[in-house]
């Protein structure tokens, strides 16, 4: 079907692979998937070699990750002010947090490919009409009508160009002084005067502020000021995009998806017998793997040596989502199990799919006081067992969108008619962002001073 047909990463084709679009037209998808065969890669192999690396230094503590963007990105929102937007709220949140942490913060987006989602029904009814489910702009339109609704292969192709405009974008900012240390700076002072909860960051900001004074009058300029790194990542969902997209390294012969550096496999697509799980064992990109209340340690332990059977720190990462409820009761048994096994894995927070629900108005939302109980669960527990909280994995945007309830800005149900803007998932706006990593740099804060209490969870163990 394409030219990647005879690699060894289409060693999935013929395996159950969930989630998947049923294409009305097999010679149209495969004319489109020849075309992205031969389209240049949207990243680089060396690029996920560097992330991977940054990876490594979070499981082994010495780093956090910040990972956050759109539930699904749409092909109209693919502009210069909306990217801009995006990136700006993740580089306030990573600058809290670098200072917090007194560690690097790796940046990853939720952008430049996650514009597919899975789904919990392949079909959605309205006023007695039923047509096929929303699945993302890379499968079929929003809009509730047949022409709509028909997925069309086309749009991968759109898929591949917004991905690459977008990157543009994020590469021209990330480089060219958008991202200064210093505007960050000012740029969340602005957060804390004009924020309704501003006033409990004060003292943060404060020593922010005089830390960047020393190091002028010192004469620092380091070139990290200026510029930062930035890499992209999404859900790996839609199987013949991702291995049309793949490409051997002229370097080391090595097999790369370069949709994006990082991918991931979702929780309703992690079946250690499927397509997603046998295609995302055969490219070297780092992987992550999404974790619901459900799973047991065993089949994490399986994950690990499907994924990740030479135990390489950075490659394999851990998104749990367990909701506010069961973080505290289920992820201790994982991260003691995993911890015991000896694999070296990044143990990342997704405090937001466990904590939906639907409001009478029937819009999708989520209490952000929920999302902070579910990050300071999974604080509770690292800390508890002495291993390390690597990092966060956020649904936000830059815009002042109303679709969370909660946080400083206080948006209650009522009000989420007024901006919710979202395609699918329900994302935290500009200043509940802003208000969740001042929040969680609070926590890691307190950890620092807790640390040396716990005892490593294999100690643990061998105690037992």
């Amino acid at each position: 079907m394409n030219a990647q047909q005879d690699a060894p990463v289409d060693s999935w084709r013929g395996l159950p692979a969930a989630q998947q679009p049923t294409w009305p037209d097999e010679q149209a998808l495969g004319g489109v998937l020849s075309d992205l065969a031969a389209a240049p890669p949207l990243v680089f192999a060396g690029e996920c070699d560097q992330l991977r690396s940054r990876l490594a230094s979070v499981a082994r503590g010495d780093a956090f990750l910040l990972q956050g963007g759109d539930c699904a990105e749409t092909f109209d929102a693919v502009s210069a002010d909306q990217v801009r937007d995006k990136v700006k709220t993740l580089l306030q949140m990573a600058a809290v947090l670098t200072y917090a942490t007194s560690v690097p913060v790796v940046k990853i987006g939720r952008i430049a490919g996650q514009y597919s989602k899975p789904r919990s029904q392949p079909t959605e009814r309205r006023d007695g009409a039923e047509l096929p489910v929303y699945r993302g702009d890379a499968v079929n339109g929003l809009e509730f009508t047949a022409k709509s609704r028909t997925p069309d292969p086309e749009r991968l192709k759109r898929m591949y160009h917004a991905s690459a405009a977008t990157l543009n974008i994020v590469r021209a900012f990330t480089t060219g002084g958008y991202a200064d240390l210093r505007q960050v700076h000012d740029w969340n002072q602005d957060f804390v005067a004009s924020s309704p909860v501003g006033e409990r960051y004060e003292r943060l900001a404060r020593e922010i502020d005089r830390a960047l004074a020393f190091l002028q009058a010192c004469g620092a300029q380091p070139r990290e000021f200026r510029s930062t790194e930035f890499f992209s990542s999404h859900e790996a969902l839609i199987l013949d995009y991702e291995a049309a997209l793949t490409r051997r390294d002229s370097r080391t012969g090595q097999w790369y998806d370069v949709s994006g550096h990082m991918i991931w496999i979702g929780e309703r697509t992690r079946q250690l017998d499927g397509a997603h799980i046998e295609f995302a064992s055969k490219v070297r990109n780092p992987i992550a793997v999404k974790l619901g209340p459900n799973v047991t340690a065993d089949e994490a332990l399986a994950l690990i040596d499907r994924l990740d059977p030479d135990q390489e720190p950075g490659r394999l990462s851990f998104i749990t989502r367990m909701g506010a409820g069961r973080v505290r009761d289920v992820l201790p048994g994982l991260v003691e199990k995993v911890t015991a096994s000896g694999a070296q894995i990044a143990w990342i927070c997704d405090p937001m799919h466990g904590n939906t629900f639907t409001a009478p108005s029937g819009h999708k939302t989520r209490r952000f006081d929920d999302v902070l109980d579910e990050v300071r669960g999974f604080f509770e527990v690292h800390r508890e067992l002495g291993t390390h909280p690597g990092g966060i994995h956020v649904e936000l945007t830059g815009e002042d969108v109303t679709e969370c309830v909660g946080g400083g800005a206080d948006i209650r149900l009522d009000d989420l008619a007024h901006r919710y803007e979202s395609a699918c998932d329900p994302r935290l706006n500009r200043y509940q962002s802003l208000d969740l990593a001042f929040q969680v740099a609070e926590l890691y804060q307190d950890r620092i001073v807790t640390r040396d209490l716990p005892r490593p969870a294999t100690e643990l163990l061998a105690a037992d």
